[in-house]
């Protein structure tokens, strides 16, 4: 990944008195790459701008209080990191112990010349420190006793075991010319072995668990303590930088996984346990590098963030002014994510530290601490701490980037986590940013959310929102449950709406409950508006609602009535105004005929039907719907309407006037033949004519008038009078169509020979063979229809007659339940020994043989004296004797 020049020199010439980070995306550096061949003042403005929406995944601060001070007469050298405090080395020679708020706790005067490094155990209770004049000191924190040693060169490193304080041995090595492991012996002397020398100055070590590794001029090594064997090798890959000036830099991940970074390479090597049959002379151990890559800067230290990798980078870069010449830029501390052969940039961050355009490569460092994933970057001058930001960090960004709506969001989810924001201030913060951008809609609609059931608040927005003449827009979100403002502000928003938006104000009459606000005064200036709009059909609702909440329906009803307003007939059911609208029937029937009649006829009780037919009477035609929708419920519950029933069903409705006349068995017959025939209704005239008995005078009618012979031959075979058929014969005789339709419909009524008999010779007869042919069609199928049934007749005879016989065959059980249906006395004796005599029926009716008349009083064949006297059939002749 590169970064173009112009960019990178602006970032160094921002200012060095503040203490500031930029975030660097891949995305980014691909649009400034992009942007490099324009102008390096477009391109700078773009790439902040970029930047600016990309969020930190680290915060800084700096390390203050005493290393304040110190810092100001003195220089940082080296630090170590524990998690309960800071060791802080400096080029006078002394040592400082720091709580994590960078407040001074000890101080150790080691040397006059610079420390060069300090080395702590797990524990936190020894040290060990060494210098540049060559000495060495190893002790605990809370007793001087320990390794104190001069030697005649420059240490470098020293690295205490991890478990030095548990260990009896008490073992670390020394790093300068050579590497020197020192333990104590048994003796409680100290023994000294030379790991390894000849390859140059050792610079760095870290010791994890039984693993030392170290770095000298060629490479890297790592030995194995508990088999006492090296076991790899890692060769540095640029030689031509010069390993004083380009330090390398060590880290473990963990027990097994070392991470080496030196100049632009990197280098994560696993540590790995070789297997049993290939050992034979080779280390237990092997090393495989499982990921290898360059960076674009110099490395300066590095530490492990989970799966990911935090490093820090010393920057140089050519200046702009003059392109011969480098300068020192701000150092960046990037987290990167590896991969075998590559690396991906989670973010990049640079980093303005005090003095940062003197300072060298070898002049920074990074220094971890596991326990809280706390980065501490030092340098001369200055110590910066960098932290993973938390969920307070990532609202304050959200909050600054005003995204409030994501932090507000952020904030709910996680609202037992964070410590410095307040769910609910957010929510106020982000209705106040939508306010000011002009969003009312959304802002008001955050209130519910945001505002609660704090009623204080709720009042504020309010009079807020009255400030901004915007009143309309938080009104559908006004609390109306449980919790309820005062009166007052919701008359004040119903007075804001009936100024200037009537049908907006009838809306929230209907969505608001009755009880939020006060009704009289609001009555009140509905009436008002209406003095200057009297009509206005939208007020005069909302005023016939309003009544109805102050129960005053009769009001409402009126206003309703004069509206013609669909509600009405729901107002009148809900309060049971029936009363009220005795004397309004016409005008509820004005309105809609078929929800009035209907609301009438369910509601008899209340209003009666006579009362209901007074007030129609001079509206017939409303009177026939009313009257018409009562005769379809019951035939009999306005029967003594049915005579006035016949004028209007005439006048207004004939369809319907020939069922009515079928189905009411109330009209009076005369009185609707003689309406009937002075309009000349004939079908009717027939049925009436019928239904009286003059059935002749009626098939007359439909013959002479509606010349209608299929009409006439139904009435024909409705009233089934041999007259009626001689009457239709002698009229049709003389009229071939007739006689045809006589033909084809008579063969089951009247016998066809009758008829053509009496047809006259050369008379021409349309279709007349046809109708002979469906005459003896007829004939055969009567004949067979006659044979079938005979058949049917004496199987199903023959077949009961077999049942009967079956039935009567069969043996009747007689016990000592059964009594004499004569004497009542048991049926059987007691004593069985005796003989005796027992009469059955068919009918299960039982006498004592002696109990029976005597034969020759009876005919030969007995039947049972109680079905006899009941007349019942043969069924009940004798069973068994």
């Amino acid at each position: 990944m590169a970064y173009t020049k112009n960019f990178i020199s602006q970032i160094a010439q921002l200012s060095s008195s503040c203490f500031c980070h930029v975030i660097f995306s891949s995305c980014t550096m691909a649009e400034v790459e992009e942007q490099g061949r324009k102008s390096s003042e477009e391109s700078s403005d773009d790439s902040e701008e970029e930047e600016n929406e990309e969020e930190p995944k680290l915060k800084y601060e700096r390390l203050t209080n005493g290393v304040t001070e110190i810092l100001q007469k003195d220089a940082a050298s080296c630090m170590t990191v524990h998690d309960k405090f800071l060791a802080l080395g400096t080029h006078f020679g002394k040592v400082f112990l720091l709580d994590i708020q960078g407040n001074v706790t000890q101080k150790f005067d080691i040397s006059p010349v610079k420390i060069n490094q300090i080395s702590l155990d797990d524990s936190g209770e020894h040290v060990g420190i060494c210098s540049e004049d060559g000495k060495v000191q190893v002790f605990g924190l809370y007793t001087r006793e320990g390794f104190h040693e001069n030697f005649d060169c420059p240490i470098k490193i020293v690295a205490l075991h991890p478990q030095f304080g548990r260990s009896s041995s008490k073992q670390f090595v020394t790093g300068g010319s050579k590497l020197q492991l020192y333990e104590r012996n048994w003796l409680n002397r100290w023994k000294t072995l030379t790991l390894h020398e000849g390859e140059g100055t050792i610079t760095n070590i870290k010791w994890r668990a039984n693993l030392i590794a170290w770095a000298n001029s060629v490479g890297v090594k790592i030995y194995d303590i508990s088999t006492r064997q090296r076991i790899t090798n890692v060769l540095r890959d640029n030689a031509s930088l010069r390993p004083d000036m380009y330090p390398c830099s060590l880290c473990w991940k963990d027990s097994t996984t070392l991470v080496i970074g030196w100049g632009t390479s990197v280098k994560i090597c696993a540590v790995k346990e070789r297997d049993p049959t290939e050992v034979r002379d080779l280390p237990s151990r092997y090393v495989e590098i499982v990921s290898a890559f360059d960076t674009e800067f110099y490395i300066s230290g590095l530490g492990p963030l989970g799966d990911q990798l935090v490093v820090l980078y010393y920057v140089k870069e050519i200046s702009d002014e003059t392109q011969d010449k480098e300068f020192r830029a701000r150092p960046r501390l990037d987290i990167i994510q590896p991969l075998p052969e590559a690396c991906e940039e989670i973010s990049s961050d640079a980093l303005t530290v005090r003095h940062f355009q003197e300072n060298e490569c070898r002049d920074y460092g990074l220094e971890h601490s596991e326990g809280e994933s706390l980065f501490y970057i030092i340098s001369p001058k200055d110590i910066v701490v960098a932290k993973e930001r938390d969920q307070d960090d990532h609202i304050d960004w959200l909050l600054d980037k005003k995204k409030y709506e994501e932090a507000l969001m952020a904030a709910e989810i996680s609202f037992k986590n964070i410590k410095r924001h307040e769910v609910q201030k957010i929510g106020i913060a982000y209705i106040n940013h939508l306010v000011e951008k002009g969003e009312y809609d959304v802002a008001a609609r955050k209130c519910q959310k945001v505002l609660g059931k704090n009623m204080e608040l709720w009042e504020n927005e309010v009079y807020r929102f009255k400030t901004i003449g915007q009143l309309k827009a938080i009104s559908q979100y006004l609390p109306r449950g449980d919790l309820r403002l005062r009166p007052a502000i919701y008359e004040m928003i119903l007075h804001e709406f009936l100024k200037s938006d009537f049908e907006g104000f009838a809306t929230l009459i209907r969505e608001w409950p009755g009880d939020l606000y006060n009704n009289m005064t609001v009555v009140q200036a509905v009436r008002d508006h209406l003095k200057n709009d009297p009509n206005n059909g939208t007020l005069l609702t909302t005023l016939a609602e309003l009544y109805t909440y102050d129960q005053r329906y009769d009001r409402a009803l009126k206003i309703y009535l004069q509206l013609r307003h669909k509600d009405v007939y729901q107002l009148i059911h809900k309060h049971n105004l029936f009363s009220s609208i005795e004397d309004k029937i016409v005008l509820l029937m004005d309105f809609d005929k078929e929800k009035a009649v209907d609301m009438l006829l369910d509601n008899e009780d209340k209003i009666s039907i006579d009362r209901v037919v007074e007030e129609l009477k001079d509206r017939p035609e409303l009177l026939h719907v009313y009257l018409h929708k009562l005769f379809k419920r019951d035939h009999h519950k306005g029967q003594k309407y049915h005579e006035k029933q016949i004028s209007l069903y005439a006048e207004y409705d004939r369809p319907n006037l020939l069922p009515f006349l079928r189905d009411s068995t109330h009209c009076p017959l005369e009185k609707a033949l003689e309406i009937c025939q002075q309009r000349n209704f004939v079908e009717e005239t027939v049925f009436l004519l019928s239904r009286m008995g003059n059935s002749r005078r009626a098939l007359q009618m439909i013959m002479e008038e509606l010349h209608n012979v299929d009409k006439a031959i139904e009435f024909a075979k409705e009233q089934d009078d041999a007259e009626l058929w001689e009457d239709l014969i002698s009229y049709s005789i003389d009229k071939p169509p007739f006689i045809t339709g006589l033909l084809n419909n008579i063969g089951t009524h009247v016998d066809p020979i009758l008829l053509i008999h009496r047809i006259k010779e050369d008379m021409e007869i349309p279709s007349l063979r046809d109708s002979l042919v469906k005459i003896l069609q007829d004939y055969n199928l009567q004949i067979l229809l006659r044979e079938g049934c005979k058949k049917i007749l004496v199987a199903d005879s023959l077949s009961l007659l077999k049942k009967m016989q079956r039935t009567q065959m069969r043996g009747v059980r007689v016990d000592e339940e059964n009594i004499c249906e004569a004497c009542h006395a048991p049926i059987l004796p007691t004593d069985t020994a005796k003989v005796f005599n027992v009469v059955v029926f068919h009918c299960r009716h039982m006498f004592h043989k002696e109990c029976l008349p005597a034969p020759s009083t009876i005919p030969a064949v007995q039947f049972c004296n109680i079905c006899s006297a009941k007349r019942r059939g043969p069924g009940s002749a004798i069973m068994e004797i």
